[in-house]
């Protein structure tokens, strides 16, 4: 079943296909479903990463998308200016989402009068400005630039783990790590304020996504997006805590509702053994989306594994969906078997709740069993992902 909340949502999302089901039922509030998740799932974020030379713009892009310096898809690192052109990395886990390294800022070849033309600023949904000590006025007449255009941007103080050891070290009687930070942090905000709009805020990050900032920064991000690019972003990152497993949970929750029908109004053919038609390559390659969302795939737990010095047989031991063995239309149709009782109860119960559930007949048995079976996976497989983090964590992350 649904909890109060999803029910509340689910009764606000029907509303916005009543008209098509009202004229057409089922087939045709899948269809405009269809139109609707191809669009959704086709949206383009694309985020700059801008600053002076050798602020560490790679390897943020790198480590924001989960990925060390020498992987297959990482950007190229180094002690000098690597970043020639813009370039663009997408994200493992969601390709529409792209990083966009950016030439450093001061550069000999790109000079601060030249070279919001040269990066082609106007493409960016928003800007990330990263500085490794000060910032400067190059970086000033960046953000102003952005200011200019409507768009969004973020200041990154980088490699403050370098600077809380070399402050271990200087200070040894009275070392206080928070107070350093919130120097370093007034500081920025000190050089920051030629900037028109008050105080900006600045998020303080080493290139360890659990510590400082970082999480603060993803957060900010997500919720400051339009709800269609949020999605997007929040699916696209790597699955290193609970609080961003939980938030992926709640994107593809929202979906099930939406796949039930449109497996059930499109392309549909009657399944042996079950009063149920359903289109089952639907189901099985949303059920992949769930899998690789959680980084519950062997690439994702082999990272993972290597992040913290564990086996990733120690990681895997804890995953107990029998999805993680196989995905195939073969287990997808065990699947809808074993949940036709629960579909009935799930039609039963909504039929009581949503009138617009009322004339459903054999058509909201097999939505019913559908979405009973794709709910039940979800949960599943955040549980496993759940699991996989505390044990690689040892910790609640």
């Amino acid at each position: 079943m649904a909890d109060e909340e999803e029910f509340t949502d689910l009764k606000e999302e029907f509303e916005k296909f009543k008209d098509e089901f009202e004229s057409g039922g089922l087939a045709a509030v899948a269809s405009k479903i269809k139109s609707h998740l191809e669009d959704m799932d086709n949206v383009q974020l694309n985020i700059a990463i801008t600053g002076e030379s050798g602020s560490g713009k790679s390897t943020f892009v790198n480590c924001i998308r989960g990925l060390g310096a020498e992987e297959k898809e990482s950007a190229k690192t180094g002690v000098v200016e690597e970043t020639m052109e813009p370039t663009m990395y997408p994200c493992p886990k969601n390709p529409n989402v792209r990083f966009w390294d950016l030439p450093g800022i001061g550069t000999s070849n790109f000079q601060a009068d030249q070279y919001l033309e040269k990066v082609r600023f106007d493409q960016y949904d928003f800007f990330i400005i990263i500085a490794s000590m000060r910032f400067k006025e190059n970086d000033i007449t960046l953000a102003r630039a952005v200011q200019k255009m409507g768009k969004k941007f973020y200041f990154v103080r980088s490699m403050i783990d370098r600077d809380i050891d070399a402050a271990s070290k200087r200070r040894k009687n009275n070392f206080n790590e928070k107070k350093i930070l919130e120097e370093i942090r007034q500081n920025c905000v000190d050089c920051l304020q030629k900037l028109e709009g008050g105080s900006p805020s600045v998020f303080l990050i080493s290139f360890e996504p659990l510590l400082y900032d970082f999480q603060k920064l993803e957060e900010t991000l997500e919720k400051e997006l339009p709800k269609h690019k949020k999605d997007a972003f929040l699916q696209a990152l790597p699955n290193i805590s609970l609080q961003i497993s939980e938030g992926k949970r709640k994107v593809l929750r929202a979906r099930i509702w939406k796949l039930a029908a449109l497996s059930c109004g499109v392309a549909a053919v009657p399944i042996p053994g079950l009063s149920v038609v359903c289109d089952v390559a639907i189901l099985v390659r949303e059920l992949r989306l769930y899998y690789n969302t959680f980084s519950l795939d062997d690439e994702s737990l082999q990272s993972l594994a290597q992040r913290v010095d564990k086996p990733v047989e120690d990681l895997k031991s804890v995953i107990k969906s029998p999805l993680a063995k196989e995905i195939s239309s073969d287990v997808v149709l065990k699947l809808l078997m074993k949940a036709a009782g629960g579909g009935l109860m799930v039609v039963e119960y909504w039929v009581s709740t949503i009138p617009i559930f009322g004339s459903i007949a054999a058509g909201g048995i097999s939505f019913g069993t559908t979405y009973y079976m794709l709910k039940s996976c979800l949960e599943e497989l955040a549980e496993d992902s759940c699991n996989v983090l505390k044990k690689a964590f040892e910790t609640e992350v």
